[in-house]
């Protein structure tokens, strides 16, 4: 099996903790991962073995934040597609959201779609923002669209029902904790994990690189011999 990581997923934690270690309000902190985002993405455009880099920015259960956390996230997501938007371009990404998008205010909703739109006819990374979104919920989404149309649910349709149908071959935490707070549970059923202590905001490409770099040398048996 080939041991290239052709699916990045990364569980971007640690902002508010980064922001509290500089004395800086929470919102600092998001601000500043914002930044590594832009690195992140673009480092990953330019790199021959990823096609797809899969975020965790926001969960169904960050919902339970305080109200002024919510909102600024909000705001901070909607200044985040209209600044990105020309990153993308110029760096020929497809962006495209996954998640329970319904939550959101219809003009954010509108805004997500439009950065999908403009950046479809992108041949480069795939770039999944995960918004509102929980592994949970998108199972029952997928098996409640699959009974809405009459399908029998398999392995093989329940797959091409979901968000992000494709297998994630490495999955990274930032931040310390290890676990996986209910990120891709489907699709990263036969990642390689890895666990950082390094908070999000100071997350480089070069310690990606490194980590591609174990990764590679893994065994992947994928249950086998």
């Amino acid at each position: 099996m080939s041991n290239l990581p052709r699916h990045v997923a990364i569980i971007m934690d640690g902002n508010g903790r980064w922001a509290q270690q500089q004395k800086l309000a929470r919102i600092k902190g998001h601000e500043r991962g914002v930044e590594t985002i832009r690195d992140i993405i673009t480092f990953a455009a330019h790199h021959e073995e990823i096609a797809m880099l899969t975020l965790y920015a926001f969960s169904t259960e960050n919902w339970k934040r305080p109200k002024a956390e919510v909102s600024f996230l909000m705001k901070l997501l909607s200044r985040y597609l209209k600044k990105e938007l020309p990153v993308y371009l110029e760096h020929d990404v497809r962006f495209k959201a996954i998640g329970d998008l319904s939550g959101f205010s219809a003009s954010l909703q509108a805004q997500i779609r439009t950065t999908e739109t403009e950046t479809a006819h992108c041949t480069g990374l795939t770039q999944f923002m995960a918004l509102n979104y929980g592994a949970k919920d998108e199972i029952v989404r997928s098996v409640k669209a699959l009974q809405d149309d009459g399908i029998e649910v398999t392995e093989e349709t329940l797959n091409g029902a979901l968000d992000a149908p494709e297998p994630v071959d490495l999955l990274i935490r930032t931040g310390g904790d290890h676990r996986l707070s209910n990120f891709l549970l489907w699709q990263a059923a036969y990642a390689e994990l890895f666990f950082t202590r390094t908070l999000w905001p100071d997350f480089t490409p070069v310690e990606l690189q490194s980590i591609i770099d174990q990764f590679k040398s893994v065994e992947r048996r994928f249950g086998g011999l």
